[in-house]
């Protein structure tokens, strides 16, 4: 099982959120996708965060840049840092995810990314949202209503805290097994070579460690 918590919010879950399902795909490893809000977890277990946002180091910021624009060109992905909003509000989007559930989360998560990372716009307004229902055909009205129930807004909250209990300090947040955690779109590498030796154990009948 591998356990994706994320925000899309932020462009390297964008990445991960893509790379990750080849991943699972591949090694015919169930996914479960796991909707937080990073704005909870930053304060909770992250502040300097905010800190390295008002001050930047202005020599790693150009270098983040050029750093995200390889990480998609390689993952075919078009990503760029939102000239508009950012950070934005993501918490109707996330609700959304939940909302959604399993079946319908992903379609609409990618529209979200795409929305706000390639196409610069605000994902926290009501039109935008109502454009991605419509896009990956869900009604718009049921989709305003089911992010405003109580059990959707528990949920986000519980998989916020959640998170934070178990380690995790930002998005996205990838657990192997339950108790196996990685943080980011480059341990994806990593990811792979756990359930590569994972096969090759259970190739030859034992467990791997």
């Amino acid at each position: 099982m591998i356990e994706f918590f994320f925000d899309c919010s932020s462009p390297w879950t964008y990445l991960a959120f893509h790379n990750i399902q080849k991943l699972a795909k591949k090694f015919d490893e169930p996914l479960s996708w796991r909707p937080v809000l990073a704005g909870g977890i930053f304060n909770a277990v992250n502040p300097s965060i905010y800190a390295s946002r008002e001050n930047p180091i202005a020599p790693k910021a150009q270098y983040m840049l050029k750093d995200l624009a390889d990480w998609a060109r390689s993952a075919d992905l078009v990503i760029k840092m939102p000239p508009t909003v950012f950070p934005v509000n993501s918490v109707r989007a996330m609700r959304g995810c939940v909302w959604l559930g399993s079946d319908g989360m992903v379609p609409f998560a990618t529209a979200v990314f795409e929305a706000y990372w390639g196409e610069d716009k605000d994902i926290s307004q009501d039109s935008v949202l109502t454009d991605i229902c419509k896009k990956v055909s869900v009604d718009p009205g049921e989709f305003f209503r089911g992010i405003n129930e109580a059990a959707v807004k528990n949920q986000l909250r519980s998989n916020t805290d959640e998170v934070i209990a178990r380690g995790g300090f930002g998005s996205p947040t990838i657990f192997i097994d339950r108790t196996d955690m990685y943080f980011g779109n480059d341990r994806l590498p990593m990811i792979r070579e756990v359930l590569e030796r994972r096969n090759r154990y259970r190739s030859v009948g034992n467990i791997a460690p």
